[in-house]
């Protein structure tokens, strides 16, 4: 357990939103050719797109907690 905190805490935690901001802002922009697919394809494809981008997180957690990334 440590005992003092690092800096992987703060700055994963900026990259993190910056980064989810950024994939936020293109999955709206492609909202326009999205919406034109029939109803059950947008839905598949935003429930797609909004469960991808929880892939890398585990990983990216861990690295902010250990400094590792296994």
């Amino acid at each position: 357990m440590r005992k003092e905190p690092t800096w992987r805490i703060p700055v994963g935690i900026l990259a993190l939103v910056a980064v989810l901001g950024l994939y936020a802002l293109l999955v709206a922009r492609a909202g326009d050719t999205i919406g034109t697919l029939p109803v059950l394809a947008q839905t598949l494809v935003y429930v797609v797109l909004g469960t991808i981008w929880l892939l890398p997180l585990r990983r990216f957690l861990i690295w902010m907690e250990t400094g590792r990334w296994k």
